[in-house]
């Protein structure tokens, strides 16, 4: 089988591939193994049929997969009908390629035995506990996805199929994307060690020297004046509005939260927990002669671990776990156990028949008003503190919209007095009312015109942390460019910079060449620098342009150092002397270490080219997925 599967590793399909990292397809589900439902279809690959069942239940194990992983921010999610739509299509894509991968394997022989699925599951984190294997887990991961029809051999297909998927990875990555001696060249360069001196020629020692005339300053002025720019300023007068402000008024009674507790009991209250087994069998006759066992007295656990098909709860004695009523199968509400200890008929499930045990009951238990109190009155307050504070801004809009020719009404309303600023620009926002909103409202709103403020209040403005403002115009100082006399002082220290540069390119150069000759002694003295002590630098861990800069001279030769120069972040020319290279070295260990994440990184652009490939070459026919 292997070397079928690298033969086909070599054919025209993968020759771009040069390694695949693992694919996550446990979640998605294949397609094998459901049955396609006839005229109705969400996708059809290679004539081989997605129906819309399939898209459903690999919709709804991505949604458990996220509840799992958002939390209480799932609910957010749910409410979002965009992103729902969003994540089912996510679901139908990730079906298409799981079963072009499918097909793919299959056409290769690649298999996985029961015993290997068993194993598997048995080692998934998520029905772990405590390191071991935990049924009740794994029968609560069925439960959720009952409803779309996931059954235990559904499930182990998922997994056989992933199984599969994982031989096709180990082979192909498997094969070696870079010789050892290779990834040790690379390595050698990677890790390569050089001794170098630093010399630095400021900018400022030489921009001090320079001497610029009033006719150099109005011509730069002239040419560049669009940068000397004063921004539109504004004044405006505000009334903030703030709903912890709000909330320090309000007061709550015994009578309150009293009524929020009996309208919210269900969020006090823990359901009546019900715990089950079974026992699986395949037929019906088998079934029956398991339950006139039972009749006779035997033990249903012991008949669960000896008999039962199921080999995951069998293990545990036909365990089921803990369940709530609104969350049980169907299966088992057919079965209408309501006393303890009591045990079904024989029921019929997808799979197979079975018999449920009611092994245990928890009472339904309601925590009492007093241990929940404080929590309701802070609940309650805050609802009144919101709604108190959403009718305070209808209150002030309807006033600054009445009196639209100041905030004397919105302010009244309100009960607070207005904030006028003094002189602000769009980069220079006070920090009371720096937000988005509140600036769009200034800046590119109705506030002002071309003519400057339009003397008209703002609509409330809400921001994050529950808060709004009204807002209003009062004065505006259009963009204009400063006079020259007012940035005189600042002309001048960019020209006398520019002229700065222009000359420490030049004494710089000519330093290089001195240095290349031999003079560095004299050469560096006439300039007031020298070179610092020596320095190793390593490739890996350098970001300045002079250390790559010293990465690019050659080695020196016969007892000779090698020159270079760069510029830092502050525009001083820095010169590099080059007195030694060390190559880099690896272990073994580390050698496959860089090995593995070679592949691995090529692998995760490899990944996407293979699934390019396939679908370019497949069959994809979509139907309807809503």
């Amino acid at each position: 089988m292997m070397d079928n599967l690298r033969t086909a590793a070599n054919g025209p399909v993968l020759k771009i591939v040069l390694a695949i990292i693992i694919l996550t397809f446990l979640v998605t589900g294949l397609t094998g193994y459901l049955s396609s439902e006839s005229g109705s279809y969400a996708a059809k690959v290679n004539g081989q049929t997605i129906s819309r069942a399939q898209l459903e239940q690999a919709f709804q194990q991505d949604k458990y997969a996220l509840q799992e992983r958002l939390g209480d921010q799932f609910s957010t999610l749910l409410s979002d009908e965009q992103r729902l739509q969003d994540l089912r299509r996510q679901s139908l894509e990730r079906l298409i390629n799981s079963t072009l991968i499918e097909q793919y394997t299959h056409k290769l022989g690649l298999s996985a035995s029961d015993e290997q699925v068993a194993q598997e599951i048995r080692n998934l984190p998520f029905l772990l506990t405590d390191g071991k294997f935990d049924n009740s887990k794994y029968q609560d991961y069925l439960n959720r996805l009952a409803y779309s029809n996931l059954s235990a051999d559904n499930f182990a297909e998922q997994i056989r199929q992933d199984l599969i998927n994982r031989q096709l990875m180990q082979v192909l990555t498997g094969s070696e994307i870079a010789l050892p001696t290779e990834i040790k060249q690379d390595a050698a360069l990677a890790l390569q060690e050089r001794t170098v001196r630093f010399a630095t020629l400021e900018l400022k020692s030489i921009e001090a020297q320079q001497k610029v005339t009033d006719e150099e300053l109005k011509n730069y002025y002239g040419a560049n004046s669009k940068h000397f720019t004063m921004p539109e300023k504004v004044k405006i007068s505000y009334i903030k509005m703030d709903a912890a402000d709000e909330l320090k008024n309000i007061t709550i009674s015994d009578a309150d939260i009293d009524k929020y507790y009996k309208s919210n009991l269900s969020k006090y209250t823990k359901p009546e927990q019900k715990k089950y087994s079974f026992i699986q069998q395949d037929s019906d006759s088998a079934a029956k002669s398991v339950l006139d066992e039972l009749k006779k007295g035997a033990d249903f656990s012991q008949l669960a671990t000896e008999k039962s098909t199921d080999k995951f709860s069998a293990q545990k004695g036909g365990d089921l776990g803990w369940m709530e009523d609104k969350s049980l199968p169907e299966q088992i509400k057919l079965a209408n156990l309501t006393e303890k200890g009591q045990f079904s008929n024989v029921i019929k499930l997808s799979n197979g028949y079975a018999i449920f045990r009611l092994d245990n009951i928890e009472p339904q238990v309601v925590k009492p008003l007093a241990d929940v109190s404080l929590e309701i009155e802070k609940i309650v307050k805050q609802e009144k503190a919101v709604d108190t504070f959403f009718a305070l801004q209808r209150k002030v809009s309807d006033a600054a919209t009445n009196d639209n020719e100041s905030l004397a009404a919105a302010e009244k309303a309100a009960g607070y007095k207005a904030v006028t600023t003094d002189w602000f620009d769009r980069e220079h926002v006070p920090a009371d009312i720096n937000f988005g909103q509140v600036i769009q409202a200034i800046f590119s709103g109705n506030l002002m015109d071309d003519k400057g403020s339009t003397g008209t209040n703002s609509d409330v403005i809400s921001v994050e942390g529950d808060r709004a403002f009204i807002v209003r115009i009062d004065d505006v100082k259009p963009e204009a460019v400063q006079p020259f006399e007012q940035v005189k002082t600042e002309v001048a220290e960019l020209v006398k910079r520019q002229k700065a540069e222009k000359q420490l390119q030049v004494e710089s150069e000519k330093l290089l060449a001195a240095l290349k000759e031999g003079k560095s002694e004299s050469a560096l003295k006439d300039e007031g620098i020298h070179f610092d002590q020596p320095t190793v630098i390593k490739r890996l861990s350098q970001t300045s342009q002079a250390t790559d800069v010293a990465f690019t001279l050659p080695h020196p030769k016969d007892g000779k150092v090698e020159y270079g120069l760069a510029q830092d972040g502050f525009g001083n020319a820095v010169f590099i002397q080059l007195d030694k290279v060390v190559p880099g070295s690896i272990t073994n260990e580390q050698l496959k270490e860089v090995m593995v994440g070679y592949q691995y990184q090529t692998g995760n652009t490899m990944l996407e080219s293979l699934m390019m490939n396939l679908r370019d070459k497949a069959d994809i026919k979509f139907g309807q997925i809503e």
